[in-house]
């Protein structure tokens, strides 16, 4: 019984570090952080920024492992998490999209010279209202 119990803790384990490290590369690779250091003109400081990273893996990790674990940090905390979350979701998708040529080839076919900060801006907003929507109405339920 110990040994089954120590198999299967081995295997979770070098099964999260897989997936930790895929999940890292291809944000690394997308080159996600530094351009956002680079926007906001802070590289003095990368430390901080690296330990975030480091810091949120680990607690997502533990999120999704531990589904039944109560954070009694309340509405305010929520809201916070939630309004990051999406920023770190929006920077992915985003920096996905630009290393696919997604908007250059769709600005080219909908012939856009002019206003593609506008179309990314109601995009996002879009998006934003379709969560907002989605979340008010359960309709993951």
């Amino acid at each position: 019984m110990l040994v089954n119990h120590l198999f299967l803790a081995f295997v979770g384990l070098v099964s999260g570090l897989a997936v930790s490290a895929g999940t890292f590369a291809l944000i690394v690779s997308l080159k996600i952080v530094p351009r956002i250091i680079g926007k906001g003109h802070s590289a003095s400081h990368i430390f901080i920024f690296e330990n975030t990273i480091i810091t949120g893996g680990i607690l997502g990790s533990i999120a999704t492992v531990f589904p039944n674990l109560r954070i009694p940090l309340g509405s305010p905390f929520l809201i916070i998490y939630g309004l990051f979350s999406g920023i770190q979701v929006g920077c992915l998708v985003m920096a996905l999209a630009e290393i696919m040529n997604v908007f250059p080839i769709m600005f080219r076919r909908f012939r856009l010279k002019e206003g593609l900060s506008w179309v990314i801006t109601f995009m996002a907003i879009g998006k934003t209202l379709g969560g907002l929507l989605y979340f008010y109405r359960q309709l993951g339920q």
